[in-house]
């Protein structure tokens, strides 16, 4: 049963409603997934346009709007068959009639679209976090396909496939000439079927045959959770820090901003079917080890099923609360969620961390915890998608994705930005104009705003990367060298065996927590390092700074204006100074690229919840989020007290 009330009625096949930048659905008359669903034969148009008169409002205005729509069905298929009777070449008509559709279908909006049944695996994956196969990740290498990275728990660990061995046939067949997505259809199944490969170890080089039975293979929404621990390198993570008073201060007393107070940290990855399960579980162990407070992360997150949002607030609010309310414009497209079961604990302090990635669901469960003044959000501004879509069979087991409704937070806000054209190179929304924001109230009385996006109580941003860093990490160089690294160093001894490394922390002892702490402790020598530094300058990416390509652009310039010859020793000394070779920008940026590579490193050996520890270590987000939450709590204990 869901843990949301709909208010509206559902008869027949019930509706589906579609929530989240993943986009995922429920039956809200059950809170239950729909299954894949039986097609119909697609009507003809006259057919269609006369059910739509049917069943469209009477008068003039209907009737206009009607006699359109059939004129436009009629023109279409008049040009189709044109089309198929007299064009001079040979037409792909299937793949003409669905550009048709994503182009019409675009024009409205970016979540409206079309599904044919082929992608219907993928939509399961999206809803579920789970599909039927052996759990890897490929990609497509000069001698076959190359194992990239396995899951948790997954076919692929138990039957010992790695990173780094090569698939040079599946089921026999050579996939030399397949594609990276015909191959993956060929890896994939349902639970219990077997599937045969050849396989070159990438370790040994030795040849071997692997028959795997598949299985369901699932990922949960909570790839982590842990009481957080002050990193190392904390006061490093503060240079150039502003306080809450304004104040510049490089040396911090961390003492003063990190208070001994046991910090729950769970990291919320998606909300796909019983996400809300796994936060739940994980909030109660944490809870027991001593927690006082949480964190829930949802940066990153961009969304899912609306009732897991719904579920998620339930945990920190009383039963009863209302946490959102869609409105459309037909009878069916509105409706209010409201929470139905007993919370875990309605005092815990608890921070919610987003950013302009946080997306629909995150949205949700950001915006209603703020109007209810329930949690402090802070982070950057959320991604501004307050869309409800419903999916709607359209015939040969295909659906239409619908944009139905908006949702409201309970103060009464529409996050969702209109102009979907013009958005920041992140995603976020950028600047809105204060004529267009409009003020409400939270339960307290404290002023939010509406006009896209949750903005956070206190704005507090991360690291800001350097171009050469982005340009690496994009190039795929990083996941390469750890590969590598995989292949050469078959003992780490920060690593246990990949088979009893696993994301399930719900279910795993306190000592596989500990196999978490110590894999996530993982970092590269100096040796180490250098030798990735000789590896990235061997390959091919854009490592130029953003001071080069001014320097490149000036010295253009100036060839053009005619001054560059008479201050070409300027020029060629600035140049000297200002363009580095590939060894020395790595070098340069150690402090921003070595952890990436670790992270790297970390998930070939130990999987994904390791590598978060060791993410949580360098996040300058999350650890001055924490310091500016300290001197919030600092401050109104000391007005409760001076009352």
């Amino acid at each position: 049963m869901s843990d949301y009330y709909c208010s509206r009625k559902v008869s027949g096949e019930p509706d589906v409603v579609r929530f989240g930048s993943g986009e995922t659905r429920l039956a809200v008359d059950a809170g239950r997934f729909v299954s894949g669903g039986v097609g119909r034969r697609i009507v003809p148009a006259l057919t269609l346009a006369l059910a739509l008169l049917l069943f469209c409002p009477s008068g003039s205005m209907a009737q206009s709007r009607n006699f359109k729509l059939l004129q436009g069905l009629e023109i279409q298929n008049n040009i189709l068959k044109t089309l198929a009777t007299e064009y001079v070449d040979t037409i792909d008509f299937s793949k003409l009639v669905n550009y048709g559709i994503d182009a019409m279908l675009e024009s409205i909006d970016p979540y409206t679209e079309y599904v044919p049944q082929e992608d219907e695996e993928s939509i399961e994956l999206m809803t579920t976090a789970s599909y039927g196969g052996i759990g890897a990740t490929i990609r497509k290498d000069s001698l076959g396909v190359m194992i990239m990275q396995t899951y948790e728990n997954s076919p692929a660990v138990k039957f010992k496939i790695e990173p780094g061995d090569i698939i040079m046939k599946i089921d026999g067949q050579d996939i030399s000439k397949l594609s990276v997505d015909e191959c993956s259809k060929k890896m994939r199944g349902n639970p219990g079927t077997q599937v045969k490969f050849t396989i070159k170890k990438g370790r040994t080089g030795e040849v071997v045959e692997k028959t795997v039975t598949r299985d369901k293979v699932h990922t949960s929404d909570v790839p982590y959770y842990g009481i957080l621990k002050r990193p190392a390198s904390f006061k490093a993570l503060f240079s150039g820090h502003i306080d809450t008073s304004g104040t510049k201060t490089d040396d911090i007393d961390s003492n003063s901003f990190f208070q001994d107070i046991a910090t729950g940290y769970i990291k919320l990855s998606s909300f796909t079917l019983n996400g809300s399960e796994d936060v739940k579980k994980a909030l109660i162990d944490l809870k027991q080890q001593g927690a006082k407070r949480i964190v829930l992360d949802l940066r990153g997150n961009g969304g899912g099923l609306m009732d897991e949002a719904v579920n998620i607030v339930s945990l920190f609010v009383p039963k009863g609360t209302l946490v959102a309310t869609a409105r459309g414009r037909g009878e069916g497209s509105n409706f209010t969620c409201v929470t139905s079961k007993e919370p875990v604990d309605t005092l815990i302090p608890l921070l919610v961390m987003a950013n302009s990635s946080s997306a629909s669901s995150s949205e949700i469960v950001a915006g209603a915890l703020q109007d209810l003044d329930r949690a402090t959000i802070m982070g950057t501004r959320t991604y501004g998608k307050g869309l409800v879509q419903s999916f709607r069979p359209v015939g040969y087991n295909g659906k239409l994705k619908l944009t139905i409704a908006k949702y409201y937070t309970p103060s009464g806000r529409c996050i969702q930005i209109m102009d979907y054209a013009h958005r920041n190179s992140d995603g976020s929304v950028g600047s809105v104009p204060d004529s267009l924001k409009k003020a409400f109230k939270t339960r307290n009385g404290r002023t939010v705003y509406d006009g896209g996006g949750i903005t956070p109580d206190k704005e507090v941003r991360g690291r800001t990367y350097s171009r050469p860093t982005l340009a690496l990490s994009l190039s795929g160089i990083l996941e390469d060298y750890a590969v590598e690294f995989y292949r050469k160093h078959p003992a780490v001894p920060q690593f246990t065996s990949r088979e009893t490394a696993g994301d399930s922390q719900q279910t795993e002892t306190a000592g596989a927590s500990q196999q978490t702490e110590t894999a996530g402790a993982f970092r590269l020598t100096d040796s180490e390092y250098e030798d990735f530094v000789k590896y990235a300058s061997g390959k091919k990416f854009d490592h130029r700074s953003s001071a080069e390509i001014i320097f490149d652009q000036m010295v253009r310039e100036a060839k053009e204006e005619g001054i560059y010859d008479k201050n070409q020793d300027t020029y060629d000394l600035l140049s000297s100074k200002v363009k580095l070779s590939k060894e020395e920008v790595l070098n340069l940026h150690r402090d921003e690229i070595q952890p990436l590579v670790e992270e790297e490193i970390i998930q070939k050996y130990a999987l994904t919840a390791p590598r978060i520890r060791h993410i949580l270590d360098f996040d300058i987000q999350l650890w001055r989020a924490i310091a500016e939450w300290n001197a919030l709590e600092t401050s109104a204990e000391v007005q409760q007290a001076g009352k």
